[in-house]
């Protein structure tokens, strides 16, 4: 009887694998179970964004992980891929709308919407942007609700001349919605909508999450409130360009309209349809 135990060389068997490891494309889809070849995680796919594919496992917990990291399926190496759009496919628009084909400007209408400030008119744009130059509607800025009553009297509403009008924290009691009361008993009310949303501010429609919060923090009534946002979140405040800049990376985690209150978004499609469908 011999003893082999040490015929076999183990470090030879521990050669790197030379070459790159084949993967084959593999279409991102809901449910596909993978595993992460770095970690060993396995679950199935439960959503992607950003850069990122989720996998929920077996006991319900999910974990994120970029799409260019190595996965198996079935013990298999595989590279994920996006699915690609089918051939005329209609594209959508920010707002959910199907994409109009390329036209000539047109003549803006005589109906108008207004809104209460400059990062209001930004996020409509950004969002509605689209939709509202293939209806020739253009946004108008009000420079605060106070001066509402004074821009309606010099726009004259009539018939053929309407006016849409988002307001802030339009809740009751508030300022802005004794304004809204009192237009809507004047000459002008039969051609003006005022909606608003119940946020004290615009940046309090983009969803928290966006932002990494899991709800927007309280302000006392003593701090304004676009500073103490900018405080709590840990972000300069101390001029109004810090304020600008605040403004800029909240609204550039907006995609569509999927990442604002759906507050906001109900009440902008009402505005359109007002001034838009006869």
């Amino acid at each position: 009887m011999f003893d082999d135990r040490y015929d076999l060389d183990p470090v030879a068997r521990m050669k790197p694998r030379r070459g790159p490891v084949e993967r084959r494309d593999v279409p991102l889809a809901k449910g596909l179970v993978l595993e992460h070849t770095e970690s060993e995680w396995c679950g199935a796919v439960v959503g992607a964004r950003e850069g990122l594919v989720q996998l929920e496992d077996f006991r319900g917990k999910v974990r994120a992980f970029p799409l260019a990291d190595g996965f198996l399926v079935d013990g298999k190496p595989v590279r994920l891929v996006r699915p690609t759009a089918p051939a005329g496919a209609r594209k959508r628009t920010a707002s959910g709308s199907f994409a109009a084909p390329q036209q000539r400007a047109r003549v803006a209408m005589p109906s108008r919407i207004f809104v209460e400030g400059k990062h209001d008119a930004e996020l409509v744009e950004q969002v509605w942007g689209d939709d509202l130059r293939v209806e020739g509607v253009v946004v108008e800025l009000l420079q605060g609700a106070d001066n509402l009553e004074q821009v309606l009297a010099d726009f004259a509403p009539g018939p053929d001349r309407r006016a849409g009008v988002l307001l802030d924290h339009l809740v009751r009691g508030s300022k802005e919605t004794r304004i809204a009361d009192t237009i809507a008993r004047g000459p002008h009310g039969d051609h003006v909508l005022i909606v608003g949303h119940p946020f004290v501010d615009i940046w309090q429609a983009v969803k928290p999450a966006r932002v990494g919060l899991q709800e927007w923090p309280t302000i006392p009534r003593s701090i304004e409130w676009k500073t103490g946002i900018c405080c709590a979140l840990g972000w300069p405040s101390e001029e109004q360009a810090d304020i600008a800049d605040a403004w800029s990376r909240i609204r550039s985690r907006v995609r569509d309209f999927r990442d604002l209150e759906p507050e906001l978004v109900g009440r902008v499609e009402h505005l359109i349809d007002f001034v838009t469908v006869d």
